[in-house]
């Protein structure tokens, strides 16, 4: 997609489809390195995709983000949105929000190694997964 277009893409759109590629990413993620049964995969999943756990990785990512990806994380983060989960704080669920934001706006771009990159900072860091 080209930047003119991509710009016109409502924020709250973009951590649309970022829930749905991190979500993808998560569930790969598992497969690829647990045997366990659909069950004990979908409760890990559950504990990588809230609004805690997002929260948390984004602060492991903004020092590695460029100028422009900071950009995109802040405007998802400061979207005006009606209400957050209900095991989760608003500034969680802000935070969650840029993220996948970041995440829907590269996958719109094409930029799917850029995703990777970011993703494996994620899973190679020390920040615990929480229960959602």
């Amino acid at each position: 997609m080209d930047d003119r277009t991509l710009n016109a893409v409502p924020t709250l759109n973009l951590a649309f489809i970022g829930d749905g590629v991190y979500d993808l990413l998560v569930r790969e993620h598992l497969v690829k390195t647990s045997s366990a049964h659909v069950g004990e995969l979908n409760h890990k999943k559950v504990s990588m995709v809230n609004c805690k756990s997002q929260a948390a990785y984004v602060k492991e990512l903004l020092p590695l983000l460029s100028e422009e990806e900071a950009e995109v994380y802040k405007r998802g983060r400061n979207s005006k949105v009606n209400s957050a989960s209900k095991h989760s704080t608003l500034s969680d669920y802000h935070a969650a929000t840029g993220l996948e934001a970041l995440f829907g706006w590269l996958y719109l771009k094409g930029k799917q190694e850029r995703i990777n990159e970011l993703f494996a900072q994620i899973i190679s860091s020390d920040v615990p997964a929480f229960e959602g």
